[in-house]
């Protein structure tokens, strides 16, 4: 009783966004009022999570990171790599546990309960545009890796990243940003109170043309507007979001266009009328409540989102005369609404957590393939309108049995149906599937300030709708063989979390995972298509040590080896898939007016074709910041970007493609350069 109690009075007085780790927070010892109330950049999550690999990223370490562009702020998750093959404006690359997810296939993403990724989308499944994302609204980041738990669902195999905006700030904001390469950008951000609540408003404006030979010219507007009443734990939210953006784009080039001087230097582009277009207005709202031995939430959600992107990766290869250019229009209606239910037991000295959820999401959805040059329209591939619905409904229950062993249970049931109304009637019709996903996690301890994990879990990403039914290939005409709707994984994890050393916090993890069939991308489509059946091995470690009362140092490193499964005399390689990645960053505070952080990236090394005879180079990314308060209210920094000024490499991949004149395609790496050494000056005030 008296944990149940401690449990409540912590749900009750902190107006902050933890209440996701609150149905465990009764099954933790009496010093967990003292570890919750904790800076959030170090908060101790012993007795708070149910494996080695899932984690919380604070406010203050949100704040501390620094990134080029928003969707970088997901670094903050041990493992990940965020980069770009484009420029401006398109969806970020992402990397974690062996896999190249492409714009964000396998990883789940999440805002205040919205899906950020877009399924049977255009040019990549489970694309995430983080485009819209204000990290200074960012309250929390909960991350988790592997699938073993029920309540994330599709595309969260590789991890999934829920990120919770905040409903009230602790002071008003208005900053100013200039830098390198007319990058521009100014945000007024604050919270009075307003009738019984609070409302939140932001309002970001930014350009920034990057340092290629064809500026991006990126522009865009972010709007945030939101009303709230209560608490994090007790109350409601209501939400309108605006984003709008427009690009050109700087896609990958061929090494050898360097080396024979069709183009001047590693910042050219090929096709200077690649670009692109998007917009995302959504309204979300969010209802919590608790009692002693219970809680519900229900969220809602109806986004609206649009892109028109053109890309040219192959430059003449199809196209002599008027290139290679295509257009991948998506205009699309997503709508769901997530509720869940938990009950706390008390059972002969044994507490338990049961929750029961459902996820009900509904995508309508117009895209298609056309032939293009300068944003002109030649032909057209194909063009669909798809209509996909999914249900997906879970059970939870975590038990500490004793003092030193507790469990996790998870049991989730998805089923999705495919709606395609298309110009080949070959290649429409419906089509659905469902999936039991599993999950269990075993955790021991803690003895010496050290807990142990053994997780195993099924879990599954979604294909594209068209590909379940389309068995005519839009572009050969040669018939194909259909996708299934949905693709299972299986894992299994050891982990370790230890705060054993004084000031030092650290986990260890080790783990498989099987997917039953791999998406990769194609590069002449632009798109994802289902592959070979692969597995995974790897191994992660995350540190964090407070040194001093001023300085915190933060390492991180991951290996992973990724195999196709299944016999074929090109390669058992994955391509694109990272080897190792590594995080060194320190951050100081309190030194007077100062503060500051340095961070240091390494991304591994990736094969770039089956046998492993082209690969990828390893880079190498050291990004920094200064900051100087003339008042508690004033402050002026300083970040700079790729430091040591690397002509690295930001992505790479290995195809065929043809430049002006050539009479043939060519094999080749064809890499999208790391910008070049710039820095950013902003101003901030609060009021």
């Amino acid at each position: 009783m008296k944990q149940k109690k401690l449990a409540h009075l912590i749900a009750t007085i902190l107006a902050t966004p933890f209440v996701s780790l609150l149905p465990n927070l009764a099954l933790a010892d009496d010093s967990v009022l003292h570890r919750v109330v904790l800076d959030g950049s170090r908060a101790s999550l012993l007795g708070l999570t149910d494996a080695a690999n899932a984690g919380m990223v604070g406010q203050k370490k949100l704040e501390a990171m620094t990134t080029y562009r928003p969707g970088e702020l997901l670094e903050a998750i041990p493992g990940v790599i965020v980069s770009q093959h484009s420029g401006e404006g398109k969806a970020n690359q992402f990397y974690l546990r062996g896999f190249n997810l492409d714009h964000g296939t396998d990883l789940r993403t999440t805002i205040d309960d919205m899906p950020v990724n877009q399924r049977s989308h255009a040019h990549g499944q489970g694309w995430t545009d983080l485009n819209f994302l204000i990290p200074e609204l960012a309250a929390r980041m909960d991350y988790k890796k592997g699938p073993y738990s029920s309540t994330t669902g599709d595309f969260s195999s590789a991890g999934s990243a829920a990120i919770t905006y905040a409903s009230r700030l602790s002071r008003n904001i208005a900053s100013v940003t200039v830098g390198e390469n007319n990058f521009a950008r100014t945000l007024l951000a604050g919270s009075p109170d307003f009738a019984s609540g609070s409302f939140l408003y932001a309002l970001e404006l930014m350009r920034n043309d990057g340092p290629f030979t064809r500026p991006d010219d990126f522009k865009k507007v972010n709007a945030v507007m939101r009303y709230s009443e209560g608490f994090a734990n007790n109350g409601f939210n209501l939400t309108a979001m605006l984003y709008r953006g427009s690009w050109n784009s700087t896609d990958q080039i061929p090494q050898r266009a360097l080396q024979d001087g069709t183009l001047s230097n590693r910042l050219d582009t090929i096709d200077t009328t690649d670009g692109g277009a998007a917009h995302r207005y959504s309204l979300s709202g969010v209802w919590r409540r608790t009692d002693t031995d219970d809680a519900s939430k229900v969220s809602a959600y109806l986004i609206r989102n649009q892109l028109d992107l053109f890309s040219n990766f192959t430059y003449f290869m199809d196209d002599p005369i008027n290139g290679d250019q295509f257009s991948q229009p998506d205009r699309r209606v997503t709508g769901g609404i997530n509720a869940s239910h938990t009950w706390h037991t008390h059972f002969q000295g044994r507490n338990t957590d049961i929750t029961l959820g459902s996820q009900l999401q509904n995508d309508n959805i117009s895209n298609g393939l056309y032939k293009t040059r300068a944003r002109q329209t030649l032909s057209t591939v194909r063009q669909d309108h798809i209509t996909e619905t999914s249900l997906g409904v879970y059970l939870d229950a975590s038990t500490r049995w004793n003092e030193f062993f507790r469990t996790n249970f998870g049991l989730r049931h998805d089923a999705y149906q495919f709606k395609v109304d298309g110009d080949r009637q070959e290649n429409s019709g419906k089509a659905s599937d469902q999936i039991w996903s599993p999950s269990a996690s075993l955790v021991f301890g803690p003895w010496q300030k050290t807990e142990f994990y053994l997780n195993l879990g099924n879990g599954f990403h979604s294909n594209d709708a068209r590909a379940t039914l389309t068995t005519v290939d839009p572009q050969s005409l040669e018939a194909t063989a259909k996708s299934p709707g949905l693709v299972r994984s299986h894992g299994l994890e050891l982990g370790m979390r230890s705060e054993f050393i004084s000031n030092l916090q650290s986990s260890f993890a080790v783990y498989r995972l099987d997917f039953d069939s791999e998406l990769s991308f194609v590069g002449d489509a632009g798109t994802t298509e289902a592959g070979r059946p692969s597995r995974r091995y790897g191994i992660e470690m995350s540190h964090n040590y407070q040194a001093t009362d001023w300085l915190s140092i933060d390492f991180d490193a991951a290996y992973a080896k990724a195999r196709s499964r299944d016999f074929d005399p090109a390669g058992s390689y994955v391509v694109g898939a990272v080897e190792g990645v590594a995080q060194l960053s320190a951050n100081f505070e309190k030194l007077g007016n100062w503060s500051g952080a340095l961070r240091l990236r390494y991304f591994g090394p990736r094969a770039l074709i089956e046998d492993n005879s082209v690969r990828s180079r390893p880079s190498a990314t050291l990004n920094g910041r200064i900051s100087y308060k003339f008042s508690p209210t004033l402050k002026l920094e300083l970040e700079g970007f790729n430091l040591s000024n690397r002509k690295d490499s930001a992505i790479d991949y290995y195809y065929a493609s043809q430049l002006k004149g050539e009479t043939t395609a060519k094999e080749d790496i064809h890499f999208h350069p790391l910008e070049p050494r710039s820095f950013r000056v902003m101003m901030v005030k609060s009021f």
